[in-house]
């Protein structure tokens, strides 16, 4: 009894030192290595969850993955989708589940979990979060480069570049535009920092004109998901935070944890908070309550 008392003490103590308050749903470790995107698709009522695993964000080792997984934290395939490199975004659209993964764009479908096809990015860096537009556009960050890539009508291209892009990380197409998670100016490819941290941007999708949603520097951002209530959840992931951003722009932290704090989903009108926490091999939910 005393023994499980003071590892309780030292859970909360844990918990308090690093900000997480808020209220726990559930959270799982078992099958869990390095995930990196978590995703709610509609249709089916399921979790995927892209998961790195062993090799590191770069490397082409084949050991990647996506899980399948309940909305009630339940693992229901681990091993969905086998044979990737370093799987990262998700999104879906029509079926097909679009997953990012180093260089190529991958495409299964969701009905058999099979990959369909293997696009070869050109001259691909580090691609990152996917997007999906209502008409089946299919977004892809490129941080590295500082590009947002474009595969429609049959056709992969350049769709957006440039420093005013801050290197995006996270994407989401939402009411016209594509919003991006600016992970800094001047990024250095050899360790990921930045000469200044980045802001949440948005792109129109018609003009390509890009504005600024946070006139603050509020981090390297990684996801993005829209809280229901007109503002954003946005994760960082080198800083370990997960914050709100209103519908003035202005951040406030929702959770400070160890870094590692991936893409994230939000289950709305729930208010649940979904996070990927990669480098200590577990997925959380969280209650929200932005109100």
């Amino acid at each position: 009894m005393l023994r499980s008392i003071c590892l309780l003490t030292l859970l909360g103590l844990f918990s308090s030192a690093y900000g997480e308050d808020l209220p726990v749903v559930w959270r799982i470790t078992e099958g869990i290595s390095a995930p990196e995107s978590i995703y709610f698709d509609a249709d089916t009522g399921c979790l995927f969850l892209s998961q790195i695993r062993e090799g590191g964000g770069k490397a082409k080792d084949g050991d990647g993955g996506i899980s399948k997984l309940s909305v009630d934290g339940k693992m229901v395939d681990e091993n969905w989708v086998t044979g990737l490199n370093a799987p990262k975004g998700l999104r879906s659209h029509g079926g097909t589940l679009w997953v990012s993964d180093i260089d190529q764009l991958v495409s299964v479908d969701i009905a058999t979990g099979k990959i369909t096809r293997r696009l070869d990015v050109p001259n691909a860096v580090f691609l990152n979060d996917v997007a999906c537009g209502p008409d089946g556009s299919v977004y892809v960050s490129d941080m590295a480069a500082g590009k947002i890539i474009r595969f429609k009508d049959e056709k992969l291209s350049v769709f957006a570049e440039g420093p005013e892009l801050q290197n995006p990380n996270g994407l989401l197409v939402h009411d016209g535009g594509l919003l991006l998670g600016g992970w800094g100016t001047e990024f250095n490819p050899a360790d990921f920092s930045t000469k200044e941290t980045g802001q949440l941007l948005r792109l129109d999708l018609k003009t390509k004109k890009v504005t600024v949603v946070t006139p603050e520097r509020i981090g390297h951002i990684d996801g993005i998901e829209i809280d229901g209530e007109g503002g954003y959840v946005v994760s960082d992931w080198p800083n370990g935070k997960v914050m709100h951003v209103n519908s003035n722009g202005e951040a406030t932290t929702l959770l400070s944890l160890p870094k590692g704090t991936a893409d994230i989903a939000v289950l709305l009108p729930q208010g649940i908070l979904l996070l990927p926490e990669m480098l200590e091999n577990r997925l959380t939910a969280y209650q929200l309550d932005l109100k």
